[in-house]
């Protein structure tokens, strides 16, 4: 394989785990920005408040997004298995 080959996968392969932790991640920052600005109206600073929505929030959010990402994953690694015999130089 040629190093250019590798930086390709690479490239793909982080763009693949920034597409997977993106609903994820913006949506705790939503909640928690949300909640955020809650504690800071009411000035209520318990860190429960804080959890149990985020909580709440990633997991219907993985709910909601896991056959997305599921599909986005094996398309990835579909596309990663069938271009084995190309990405293999036999030649010194």
């Amino acid at each position: 394989m040629s190093p250019d080959i590798v930086v390709e996968l690479g490239r793909q392969a982080l763009w693949i785990i920034v597409l997977l932790a993106a609903p994820v991640l913006l949506s705790a920052l939503g909640v928690g920005l949300l909640i955020g600005m809650f504690q800071a109206a009411t000035q209520i600073n318990e860190q429960t408040l804080s959890f149990v929505p985020k909580l709440a929030v990633l997991a219907l959010t993985l709910f909601i997004a896991a056959p997305w990402m599921l599909t986005v994953l094996l398309d990835f690694t579909r596309g990663l298995l069938t271009a084995i015999p190309e990405l293999v130089s036999y030649g010194p």
